[in-house]
């Protein structure tokens, strides 16, 4: 693995782009439209992969600025993908085509399972046969489970407590043994919550249902939700409420380029977790939201919900260390006021 000293700076300036066209799996999602808005701006070619069966067509086609092609193909028709593959002649990959919703996996497993581990099993042998040798794999800190220490490092045991977590676990691991047999380069960053939008205004977080924190409180502010409900309040947090690290989706998309680079230049292995290592309660959010928003923002306690763990707060340096990678816009109050500008430009998401 490619490494730099703990002891350098990380820098502005990345590492060296990809000259080949880069597929984006996944790039009309949220996170992956991000990530295709910084590598087109920084002169990439770039192949949008998407079966917009949950992604938005005007999220790809506002972050490629009208410099990228979606490519409207599902990543369980293998015979579409080699075409792809073969017509673009990709030298990478940037994976986030995966299902999200907790929830959602407990009560249809058969989904997750299909889509996110058979469906990346079918695209790295379509990698495989064509010659495609790296990818950046977009995994998360629920491959982690219930914490055993704050913060969590990636030495943290890897023991997911929900079929979201543990599909996600399973691509990793497939992914390595597909490194360690066929000579693949890999990078899989482990991240922690996801928040923000384009500084722009122009790209953010759409996702029907919506079930992530900041868009809800945000709905709360627009009046387009009556309050907003906090589930439980009994933690052994400083205020009761659950503690979460949040990571600006532009960093998020940052540490992409940075890690596809990497490997492109020899990194054979990378396993990062990204995160700002400072985390902040439910009810420190609303707060801040009031203050950025100028709305009320009525709140409720109810119960806890199962599986929400009292924090979830990143650790270690590997990310800087290797990547060079550093937050840049992950300030709680800059996370919020550019979701805020991306909400009141677009209160309907991508539906308009």
């Amino acid at each position: 693995m490619l490494a730099m000293s703990a002891s350098e700076a990380p820098s502005d300036t990345l590492p060296s782009i990809p000259t080949g066209p880069v597929v984006v799996a996944g790039g009309a999602g949220y996170i992956g439209s991000h990530c295709v808005r910084q590598l087109v701006d920084a002169g990439v070619e770039v192949i949008v992969l998407d079966n917009l069966s949950t992604g938005h067509l005007p999220a790809a086609e506002r972050a490629s600025r009208g410099k990228a092609k979606v490519e409207r193909v599902d990543l369980g028709d293998p015979a579409a993908l080699r075409e792809l593959f073969e017509r673009t002649k990709p030298s990478g990959v940037i994976h986030f085509a995966a299902k999200c919703y907790v929830g959602e996996s407990v009560t249809d497993p058969a989904k997750y399972y299909r889509e996110n581990v058979s469906y990346t099993l079918e695209l790295l042998e379509v990698m495989r046969a064509t010659g495609v040798d790296s990818i950046v794999f977009s995994s998360t800190c629920a491959t982690y489970g219930e914490p055993v220490e704050i913060p969590m490092t990636e030495a943290h045991p890897q023991s997911p407590i929900n079929p979201y977590g543990r599909t996600k676990l399973h691509m990793e691991h497939m992914i390595e043994d597909f490194a360690h047999a066929y000579g693949l380069r890999f990078a899989a960053l482990r991240y922690f919550n996801a928040a923000g939008a384009s500084p722009e205004g122009d790209i953010g977080e759409h996702h029907e249902p919506e079930t992530h924190l900041i868009p809800l409180v945000l709905q709360v502010a627009q009046g387009r939700r009556e309050k907003i409900m906090m589930f439980g309040e009994d933690y052994p947090t400083r205020d009761g409420t659950c503690v979460r690290d949040y990571i600006h989706v532009v960093d998020l998309a940052d540490a992409h380029l940075r890690a596809l680079a990497q490997i492109q230049q020899g990194a054979d292995r990378i396993v990062c977790n990204l995160g700002t290592g400072t985390g902040y309660t439910v009810r420190e959010l609303i707060e801040l939201a009031r203050e950025v928003t100028g709305h009320a923002v009525p709140a409720e306690v109810t119960g806890r919900r199962e599986g929400d763990p009292a924090q979830l707060v990143s650790g270690g340096t590997r990310a800087r260390d290797v990547l060079g990678w550093e937050p840049k816009r992950s300030e709680l109050k800059t996370i919020l006021e550019d979701a805020w500008r991306w909400h009141q430009g677009n209160p309907d998401g991508y539906r308009a």
